[in-house]
């Protein structure tokens, strides 16, 4: 019984070593293993730096038609999508009470024009007889006063013909304006082109006290449209008049459309502390598939590389662990997953500022760099000069790396490798 016991005993132990061995293995096991490395051939291509950016699409003109004249709107002759000329009627509104205006202009006109006439023949009655007066006053046949009274009522009657010819101008002003109000219930397109929008209906009244109500709104040409970007500060100086762009609309995904840059305008525009400002990209759209309001996604290639020594941008910023990261300061070395084949983060936003942006690419850069090339399973230094950088590949100017040999972008299994220790240093050639 006794044997028994001790032999449980002995089998529970065993098994209990075999876990812990286990477990020791698979924790520190990959310490002695050689790591895996991610390689890509150094190998010459294109590299293409690029900003990107979205805008929306736009007539080149666009006129807001709307009424100089309150009422109802009695017919619509245009719609949306109408093709109208210039001076085309393309609404009225009710003429009634305007009609009636003029009438009424009419009537006051010519009672103002009668009592010019009536005053005329006082006027000249009054003065034959201030000339008599004055006759008469010469042989002294009448007083000095009554002389002055005929003379008196002779300009009097001259100047209520000056009032009474002002009170008809003024008339005449009346009835050009009930005219022209008139006139103005018959709403004209002010251009060629087609209605891209109508804002009122059959029967509305609109009201022209305050401003004018806008009805139609008439793009001139819309074979001819552009596009308003908004452009991030950083990338606004890589950006020049006539440069060529490529853009494409969420409603033709594969229909590459293409244009030039206009103007570049100077007025920033500020949305939650991000400026940007309004690149005008002119397009030709002789098919009209392009449409006011569209969402253009724009591309424009502002430098070029072509049949040029590249590499990812994740082989300049691998760094083997234990390899000095450059502009770090001295100090102790970086515990182990800080520094690992991915940089870490803070390594990360160093690479970063010296690639550019990795989303739209960056400006030319001249700045001596450390690549690591597999050799014999161990990675190897390699300095080289940069140049333009796409946000994907960067040129290779300069320095010690050869077309063909295999650069380093990282470690397969990266974040168990980190886990288990630091790997072996590289060795410099």
């Amino acid at each position: 019984m006794l044997k028994q016991l001790t032999r449980a005993k002995l089998l529970w132990l065993v098994a209990l070593l075999i876990v812990i061995s286990f477990v020791v293995y698979r924790c520190t096991g990959g310490d002695d293993a050689a790591p895996e490395y991610q390689t890509t051939v150094a190998e010459k291509g294109d590299v293409v730096a690029r900003v990107s950016t979205s805008g929306s699409l736009q007539a080149v003109v666009t006129v807001d038609v709307g009424s100089q004249v309150s009422g109802r709107i009695q017919e619509l002759y245009a719609d949306f999508n109408s093709q109208v000329k210039k001076g085309q009627r393309i609404a009225k509104i009710d003429p009634s009470l305007f009609e009636a205006q003029v009438v009424s202009a009419e009537a006051n006109v010519s009672a103002a024009r009668a009592n010019v006439s009536q005053l005329v023949i006082t006027a000249e009655y009054a003065e034959r007889q201030a000339k008599r007066a004055e006759d008469v006053y010469a042989q002294r046949l009448i007083s000095e006063n009554e002389r002055d009274n005929a003379v008196a009522t002779a300009r009097s009657a001259r100047a209520s013909v000056d009032q009474a010819q002002s009170q008809l101008a003024q008339s005449r002003a009346a009835l050009e304006t009930a005219k022209t109000n008139l006139r103005y219930t018959d709403i004209l397109s002010p251009t060629d082109g087609v209605v891209i929008s109508r804002a009122v209906n059959r029967g509305q009244t609109v009201a022209a006290s305050l401003s004018a109500p806008v009805i139609f709104t008439i793009a001139q040409d819309l074979r001819k449209m552009e596009v308003h970007t908004n452009v991030a500060e950083s990338d606004i100086g890589r950006l020049k008049p006539e440069m060529r762009v490529t853009f494409t609309v969420d409603a033709y995904p594969g229909d590459p459309f293409r244009g030039h840059i206009r103007d570049i305008r100077n007025a920033p525009q500020v949305v939650q502390n991000v400026v940007t400002y309004d690149a005008v990209i002119d397009v030709d759209n002789p098919d009209l598939k392009l449409k006011p309001g569209m969402t253009a996604t724009v591309s424009v290639v502002t430098d070029r590389r072509n049949d040029v020594l590249a590499v990812p941008n994740a082989a300049l910023r691998f760094r083997p662990e234990g390899a000095p990261v450059p502009g770090a300061a001295s100090g102790p070395a970086a515990r182990p997953g800080q520094a690992g084949a991915n940089g870490g983060e803070g390594n990360r936003r160093r690479e970063r500022n010296r690639d550019g942006d990795e989303e739209g690419g960056g400006a030319p850069r001249v700045i001596k760099r450390t690549v690591y090339v597999l050799i014999d399973g161990e990675p190897v230094a390699r300095e080289v000069i940069t140049g333009l950088t796409d946000g994907r590949l960067t040129e290779i100017t300069g320095g010690e790396l050869k077309e063909g040999e295999q650069v380093i972008t990282g470690v397969v299994g990266q974040g168990n490798q980190n886990q288990r220790g630091q790997q072996r240093g590289p060795r410099i050639l």
